[in-house]
């Protein structure tokens, strides 16, 4: 899931060339005031402003927890993209997927997801991100054995990325295949020994095959690697809920 800091990030980084300075301006003003960004992108779209204007005014509303317009807005960036052949539009359907996936819009997410692994091309990173997108969509729609399949994918191409076979590990547990959430998450904690959504999951896995001890320590790893993020808040209610 892209937060909005993350989406300024990667802006901020590439920015889209034309009106590069206008952009850059506009999405400052998206991450610090999104209710000043919102009319001043959606007059730079009037005035013709294209891709750059649409993917400020979707920056701008996502930073205003409008998850629905920010699709909508990213949506139309991605079809403007396309129709320049610019070279984000993969990247574009991918944070159209996200926004979607943000405001619970599952379906929909899946399709831009889809859409967004179409335009990638020849991409391996870029099209193992986006499998693993689709796959979280998937999950959250009971589609497992597509989601699997996603994720099976996305670990071939990237290997070395952690967060695939975390999800590989956490959605094999969900199924009942202990042995293969065992060999996942081993292939994650070898990549993000202390990553506190692999140390939850490693917790969550041994409580799942009745190892509590080793649960436990999993667990309180996890809630004091990151205090106050959701992992270490999963871990701390699995304590609670498991005290011995």
């Amino acid at each position: 899931m892209i937060a909005i800091a993350l989406l300024l990030a990667a802006a901020a980084a590439a920015p889209i060339p034309a009106e590069a300075q206008r952009y850059r301006s506009c999405i400052e003003t998206a991450g610090r005031e999104p209710a000043v960004a919102i009319p001043e992108a959606t007059k730079w779209i009037g005035a013709g402003g294209g891709v750059p204007a649409r993917h400020c005014l979707a920056l701008a509303y996502i930073a205003a927890k409008d998850y629905a317009a920010a699709t909508q807005a990213l949506d139309g960036a991605a079809r403007a993209a396309e129709a320049q052949h610019d070279p984000h539009v993969a990247e574009l359907w991918g944070q159209a997927g996200n926004s979607a996936f943000m405001a619970n819009k599952y379906d929909a997410a899946a399709g831009y997801f889809t859409t967004g692994i179409t335009a990638v091309g020849n991409d391996s990173q870029g099209r193992a991100e986006l499998l693993i997108d689709r796959a979280r969509a998937l999950v959250e729609l009971k589609r497992y054995d597509e989601a699997k399949s996603d994720l099976a994918e996305a670990t071939r191409l990237e290997p070395d990325s952690p967060f695939g076979w975390l999800l590989r590990a956490t959605l094999a547990r969900r199924q009942g295949d202990l042995a293969a959430a065992e060999t996942s998450l081993m292939e994650a904690t070898k990549r993000a020994p202390d990553d506190p959504d692999v140390q939850l999951e490693a917790g969550n896995v041994a409580a799942a095959q009745g190892k509590m001890p080793l649960a436990r320590q999993a667990w309180s790893a996890a809630a004091a690697a990151a205090p106050g993020s959701p992992a270490a808040a999963a871990a701390t209610e699995a304590l609670a809920a498991n005290p011995k």
